[in-house]
């Protein structure tokens, strides 16, 4: 069992009236900025993968978002916004005095990224979106097909909790771990910092800014719809896909489409979380990306 890397530097910035934990790794010139996802879970899963970075002459920042991890937990259901979240980052930005940086955005991470990327452009040099998602709109038709593959008795049996709102029941927990270990994570004991994080998930945020589970979203997120803004984001952005996702490569591929300076990786035996599924391959697809775009 790999032992988990340590921070260099762990610093607590003030956002909104309320602090944030910021993780870093590394003293290298350049920096690599990452957003975890969710919308709620703590960073762990994130930083303890991406963190070797650091070896490879990078300086490795990760926050966990507030309301998750080690940062306060405000009880104000109106702090858990798309835009409000896009400050946050750059309130961290500006509280580590980061001028252009390399950022990476997982799942949730990643529509935060192309958000912050169209507010900051000129904080960006380039974006890793890796499992992320600009159209949710679309990626929830596709998850839809993935929950059909269920069978129509499962798939009734799930709508008939979720307009019951028993949602907890185990039947249903049982079908949503199905999927989650098909479109998720395909290994068959998931890493410990993931695990941490999927059992730190802020149900708060999750559920007013996403829904009861991964498959199923009723909140606030899910009209947010930026593919036809994409072409504003001129910086390289590398989109990272599985080929099980639940961000399904169409999704991807749609992005790839509109991205003026885009390129795509979809990763044939990984679903959500390539990090862990086919971490060589996935790293060495990063590092390449960018090594290409460094100085």
């Amino acid at each position: 069992m790999t032992k988990e890397r340590q921070p260099d530097e762990t610093r607590r910035v003030r956002v909104d009236g309320h602090e944030v934990v910021v993780y870093s790794f590394g003293k290298g010139p350049e920096t690599l900025f990452c957003m975890s996802g969710g919308p709620g879970l703590p960073c762990d899963y994130v930083r303890d993968s991406h963190s070797r970075l650091a070896d490879d002459g990078y300086r490795v920042v990760i926050h966990d978002q507030l309301g998750t991890g080690a940062s306060d937990h405000p009880k104000d259901l109106g702090l858990w916004t798309v835009e409000r979240f896009v400050e946050e980052v750059e309130t961290v930005r500006r509280a580590l005095g980061l001028e252009s940086m390399h950022m990476l955005g997982q799942s949730w991470g990643g529509t935060l990224g192309f958000a912050y990327a169209l507010a900051y452009p000129k904080a960006v040099k380039t974006f890793t979106s890796a499992n992320g998602v600009a159209n949710i709109p679309l990626h929830l038709a596709h998850l839809e097909r993935l929950r059909s593959a269920l069978g129509a008795e499962t798939v009734a049996m799930m709508a008939r909790h979720e307009a019951d709102g028993t949602t907890d029941h185990p039947e249903y927990q049982g079908a949503v771990n199905i999927l989650n270990y098909r479109h998720v994570c395909r290994l068959a004991e998931w890493p410990a910092p993931l695990h941490r994080s999927f059992v730190g998930v802020n149900m708060d945020i999750y559920d007013t800014m996403w829904g009861p589970n991964e498959f199923t979203c009723i909140g606030r997120l899910k009209d947010v719809n930026l593919i036809q803004e994409l072409k504003r984001i001129t910086q390289p952005v590398l989109l990272v896909s599985g080929l099980h996702d639940e961000v399904a490569p169409p999704v991807a591929a749609e992005m790839f489409r509109v991205l003026p300076n885009a390129e795509i990786k979809v990763f044939p035996n990984s679903s959500h979380t390539p990090f862990f599924e086919e971490p060589e391959s996935y790293f060495a697809v990063l590092k390449d990306f960018l090594g290409r775009h460094r100085g």
